[in-house]
């Protein structure tokens, strides 16, 4: 497989080639590392957004939109499809890099730059780690990153500044909602490898979930986007080997279901790393296992996610 820095920055190239069309913006850093707001500043819409999922997951899951409905009202959702989910989701989307420092900055990074440092569990589990001269991480922050994320980037990632790419974006913002929507099979095939599932025989992996309404207020737009994953995020797995714990990877699954994700942060006094990782699963879930049984487990809730979303 080609690096997944490499493929990421093709797309990068895009955003920055399509600025004025996708409404994002991207410069250069003193120390030659390159920003692209995607929704901090930026107005980046749903076709930004898209983009953004596809850095995210390098290049190696199609995206797109489509109409659904949520409580019998329309509403956009996002679909994901992918046949390299271990790589794809685990080793590139999942958003495992906690970015804080002394100066006050703080974001959350997914993406490939992730597989350039490899020290989170799921990278030996794959069995996967990257390597390249260029390193894009996604910054979930409501600030734009500073020349110290991207010095901290190349420094763990082990290339020099100038090939540091860093897409940013807020929950809130619409390329976040898309991006966030975008997550519901990550999220059922990394509760797997928790599980003590192979995450190399999940051989397929589609996901949808609907888009949340977009909102400044960040601490509404966690709750929101959360909500719509673990109320309204549908997944079908086709995997390799058969498993009793198919029922645990849904949000049905833990005894916080029921609980807008709003009340679950304030609850953590809005400290991401202090909520079980378990909440963070899709609705309902499909896993067709190959020459076995096909599984379907969980539900969606309707009605909170249109409480949620604030339907009128």
């Amino acid at each position: 497989m080609e690096s997944i820095n490499r493929t990421a920055i093709e797309l990068v190239d895009e955003a920055l080639d399509f600025a004025g069309e996708l409404d994002v913006v991207g410069y250069e850093l003193e120390n030659g590392a390159t920003v692209v707001d995607f929704g901090i500043d930026a107005a980046g819409g749903v076709e930004a957004g898209l983009l953004l999922a596809e850095i995210q997951t390098a290049g190696l899951a199609n995206l797109r939109t489509r109409m659904g409905e949520v409580a019998g009202a329309p509403r956009q959702y996002v679909e994901l499809s992918t046949d390299h989910p271990a790589v794809a989701l685990l080793c590139s989307q999942k958003a495992g890099w906690e970015l804080e420092f002394e100066s006050g900055y703080e974001g959350l990074g997914s993406g490939p730059a992730r597989a350039l440092v490899g020290q989170e569990a799921e990278f030996e589990r794959v069995g996967y780690y990257d390597s390249s001269e260029f390193a894009t991480l996604a910054v979930e922050s409501t600030a734009l990153p500073t020349e110290e994320v991207a010095e901290h980037v190349a420094d763990l990632a082990e290339v020099d500044a100038e090939g540091v790419f860093l897409p940013a974006y807020a929950t809130g913002s619409t390329a976040g909602s898309v991006a966030t929507a975008a997550r519901a099979a990550e999220l059922a095939v990394f509760r797997l490898l928790e599980l003590g599932y192979e995450p190399t025989d999940v051989l397929h992996a589609s996901g949808s979930a609907p888009m949340a309404p977009v909102t400044r207020d960040e601490d509404l737009a966690m709750g929101r986007t959360n909500d719509a994953l673990a109320y309204g995020g549908e997944v079908h797995l086709q995997v390799a080997r058969d498993d009793d714990r198919f029922d645990q990877i849904v949000s049905t699954a833990r005894e916080e279901y029921g609980t807008p994700f709003v009340e679950v942060f304030e609850d953590a006094d809005w400290d991401f790393y202090e909520i079980d990782e378990r909440v963070f699963a899709p609705a309902k879930v499909t896993v067709d296992v190959v020459d076995g049984p096909v599984y379907t487990v969980g539900e969606t809730d309707e009605d909170l996610l249109a409480e949620s979303f604030d339907y009128r």
